[in-house]
């Protein structure tokens, strides 16, 4: 007696197409995605979070407002470029250097700095010959931020295998 063992395969040339398309996929869509991704997650990170990507605290402001979020100003002027392979994430803002990698701030034109702020009520003004400021890092990835931009890839990548 013998036996015999027939074996048809459905599919599976389709799927090998589907897998070769995968060099021809349209990557300027992925990035587009994550640089939204990343626009909104550093976002999170100025209004709600407070903290740098590696999860430390923001040093507290001296005027006791919502550190890097007083006017919304920052996390409105987050923004991203895209292109086929990678993706820029940052702000044009002027003071936005500073707040990231922070340094001394210095008069351009004349001796001293001249601010005012409010706090507990009381408005307070000051005359200083510099100002330094810590850094309070808002771009970069945490690790729960990678992690959704691997499952935002994935979930791309599922799509094209449909």
């Amino acid at each position: 007696m013998s036996a015999v063992l027939e074996v048809f395969e459905t599919g599976l040339q389709e799927a090998i197409l589907k897998v070769d398309r995968i060099g021809e996929a349209p990557t300027g869509e992925l990035m587009e995605g994550i640089g939204r991704l990343v626009q909104e997650q550093t976002r999170r990170r100025i209004t709600d979070e407070k903290t740098a990507p590696d999860g430390s605290a923001w040093k507290a402001n001296r005027a006791g407002t919502s550190t890097l979020h007083a006017s919304g100003a920052l996390a409105a002027s987050i923004d991203y470029i895209a292109s086929t392979g990678s993706v820029i994430v940052g702000s044009g803002l002027v003071y936005a250097r500073i707040h990231q990698q922070g340094g001394v701030i210095k008069p351009v034109n004349g001796q001293a700095l001249k601010f005012w702020w409010v706090s507990a009520g009381f408005v307070n003004f000051a005359i200083v010959k510099s100002v330094t400021m810590p850094p309070r890092p808002y771009l970069g990835l945490s690790a729960d931020n990678q992690n959704e931009i691997v499952e935002a890839t994935e979930d791309w990548l599922a799509r094209l295998l449909q």
